[in-house]
């Protein structure tokens, strides 16, 4: 029997400030901040919640060990892509009014399901976000 994965549950993000980003996700994307104890005198750990997914927030500085790391974590090199109800004129006018750079859209994209109508800025670190909607999901 094989392997078959049916969902993404968490994913982490290295970051050059955790309280800025978790800021700014919180701000602009309307996540949830929780700090956690992972327990075993590892230090707390910042987390993203939305829907039933999180994003794990680590500094750029983390210890491998003490942080189970990739072998090349650098802030900013991260392309995410996020569904929302909004529709994306409502996305510009969020981002605008919060004084974030729009860099591209909106405009049609492939995503998992089919067509995507995203708009894409930038996080406090640089990362690419896809802030996107399927049609007939925006209210």
């Amino acid at each position: 029997m094989s392997v078959k994965v049916h969902a993404l549950d968490h994913l982490v993000i290295n970051v050059a400030d955790v309280a800025r980003s978790a800021e700014w996700y919180a701000k602009i994307l309307g996540m949830e901040i929780r700090v956690f104890d992972p327990g075993g005198g590892q230090p707390a750990r910042t987390s993203l919640v939305f829907g039933s997914q999180k994003i794990n927030v680590r500094p750029k500085a983390a210890d491998k060990v003490e942080w189970f790391t990739a072998d090349h974590e650098t802030p900013g090199s991260d392309d995410l892509c996020f569904l929302t109800a909004s529709t994306p004129d409502q996305v510009v006018a969020h981002l605008k009014a919060n004084g974030v750079a729009i860099e591209a859209g909106p405009s049609n994209r492939q995503g998992a399901r089919g067509t995507l109508r995203s708009v894409y800025c930038r996080d406090p670190d640089g990362s690419l976000i896809e802030i996107s909607s399927y049609a007939g999901e925006t209210g």
